[in-house]
C-alpha cells in the first residue's frame, strides 16, 4: 500500500494551542483509538472520570461542528437600508457638486467676457 502513513493521536501535539489542550486532545484520541483506557487517561490528566467524559464529549462535539459543510464561495455582501440611503445621498452630493461647479464657471465667464449687443458697441 502506498501513500502516507496515518497520523495517530500524537498528531495533536503538533497543533496550535496550549500544551495542556494539546495533551488533552492526544489523550482523548488515544482513548477513542483504543490505545489507552479511560482510567489511564484520567490518571495522566489528573482528573476524575466524569470530567474526562465531559472533556471528550466537548472535543468530539467541537470536531463535528468544525466539519459541518459551509456555503461555497465568498459570503454575500449584505446591504442595509442605511447603506443604500448613504449610497444614494453620496450620489446626490456628487450631482450637486457638479452643478455648483458648472454654475460657478458660468458666473465667472459672465463677469470676465464683454457684453455683446449693448450700447457700448457701434455708434450710429
Amino acid at each position: 500500500m502506498s501513500g502516507r502513513h496515518a497520523a495517530g493521536p500524537e498528531y495533536a501535539e503538533r497543533l496550535e494551542g496550549s500544551e495542556l489542550a494539546c495533551q488533552r486532545m492526544r489523550v482523548v484520541l488515544e482513548t477513542i483509538a483504543g490505545s489507552k483506557r479511560v482510567i489511564e487517561a484520567c490518571a495522566e490528566l489528573d482528573i476524575c472520570e466524569q470530567r474526562f467524559e465531559t472533556i471528550r464529549q466537548e472535543a468530539i462535539q467541537a470536531g463535528v461542528a468544525a466539519l459541518e459543510l459551509k456555503p461555497a464561495g465568498r459570503p454575500r455582501k449584505t446591504t442595509t437600508e442605511a447603506d443604500e440611503r448613504i449610497a444614494s445621498l453620496q450620489e446626490r452630493i456628487a450631482e450637486l457638486e457638479a452643478q455648483l461647479t458648472a454654475a460657478l464657471l458660468r458666473a465667472e465667464m459672465a463677469t470676465s467676457l464683454p457684453r455683446l449687443g449693448g450700447k457700448a458697441g457701434k455708434k450710429s
